[in-house]
């Protein structure tokens, strides 16, 4: 007798437990689908957003497509399989087209987080940095660490340049915004680029300077061969890096070279995302600078956005502004939150990027 009912007490359990499984399913609410870990900062964006959807009550789930499309695509239809009324979608590529359409057709609201879904109408919200801001704060970097004001092209300073990802449109923005600053010089010959020099990311040479999946070895190699080919004659002054991860990497080809190898030979090499490792060599002197999207405030801001929305109310994002105008999928213009990013050298590191609690001083040592 003790065993039937100790098999009836597993057979419940069982059936609690399943039943608990698919009222989960069928209760998610917000599916978050973010593109890659091996860039840190998109670690901390999964882990925020699902903070902030948890702390409002929402049921919601995390999920990083490891660079890769039909990983996403198959984790964002599991979303949908489970029941979820929005999406916040980070990207890998335009592949991700066909699921967001297959959203659209369960009725599955979308918001594009951080990068623009190009090739789509299916969705109607963008959220981000101001891009092309960041990129204008890493020409200006440059601009000011090589006094290019006072430079004559009779004795010109020397730069190469690195872009993002191919497949990511903001790739486009923080490569027109520092060119924005950077090219009159280039133009008045104050400013001498090495290796393939695009003036805008329309430029047919701007895909010989993009960096497949922002890829760390990808660029690393690119400076390598920069350094035994077109720069092997010349003692480069800046290299427009488009992210901390590239930057390093960059940096760690140019150490390799006798001309760099001491931190105060380094060219001025900029960045993008304030991620711990930069934050040291920023410390350091070997990187010039960062720029810093708090994907706390992003996370924050997403969130509240989706909250609006599931309500059926008028979005009203604390801390950004909204652009009905610039960015064009290519299908339609969505309207687009932008929050403002920050500028990070060794001056204001300790300010912006410990003391506001994103890292601990430990993190930094």
């Amino acid at each position: 007798m003790k065993r039937i009912v100790a098999g009836v007490a597993v057979l419940l359990v069982a059936a609690v437990a399943m039943f608990t499984s698919c009222s989960s399913k069928e209760k998610l609410d917000i599916g978050l689908a973010m593109p890659e870990t091996h860039v840190e900062r998109w670690q901390k964006d999964g882990a925020a957003l699902l903070e902030d959807a948890t702390a409002k009550g929402y049921n919601a789930e995390v999920a990083y497509g490891d660079a890769d499309q039909s990983k996403q695509n198959q984790q964002i239809e599991d979303f949908i399989t489970k029941g979820a009324k929005l999406l916040i979608v980070g990207s890998v590529n335009e592949g991700v087209v066909s699921v967001i359409e297959d959203a659209a057709k369960e009725d599955i609201i979308t918001i594009a987080y951080d990068r623009l879904i190009t090739g789509s109408d299916d969705y109607d919200y963008y959220i981000t940095f101001d891009n092309f801001k960041v990129g204008q704060f890493q020409g200006a970097a440059i601009e000011e660490a090589l006094g290019l004001g006072s430079v004559s092209s009779d004795n010109p300073k020397y730069i190469t340049l690195f872009a993002g990802s191919p497949t990511d449109n903001n790739a486009n923005f923080f490569f027109d915004g520092a060119m924005s600053v950077l090219r009159p010089y280039v133009e008045k010959g104050s400013l001498e680029i090495v290796g393939p020099a695009p003036l805008s990311s329309s430029d047919a040479d701007f895909t010989r300077i993009a960096t497949e999946n922002w890829r760390a070895d990808l660029a690393k190699a690119r400076m390598e061969n920069l350094l035994n080919n077109d720069a092997k004659g010349v003692v480069l002054d800046a290299v427009l890096a488009p992210n901390d991860t590239l930057a390093r990497a960059i940096i760690e080809a140019l150490s390799t070279d006798a001309k760099y190898n001491t931190v105060d030979r380094l060219p001025v090499v900029t960045g993008q995302d304030g991620e711990i490792a930069s934050i040291q060599y920023i410390r350091d002197g070997k990187q010039y600078m960062t720029v810093f999207k708090d994907t706390r405030n992003l996370a924050t801001a997403a969130i509240e956005l989706a909250d609006a929305l599931l309500k059926g109310e008028t979005p009203n994002i604390q801390g950004a502004r909204l652009d009905e105008e610039t960015y064009d999928t290519g299908k339609k213009i969505v309207k687009s939150y932008l929050l403002e990013p920050v500028n990070v050298t060794k001056d204001n590191y300790q300010e912006i990027m410990i003391d506001s609690g994103y890292y601990s001083a430990s993190d930094i040592d």
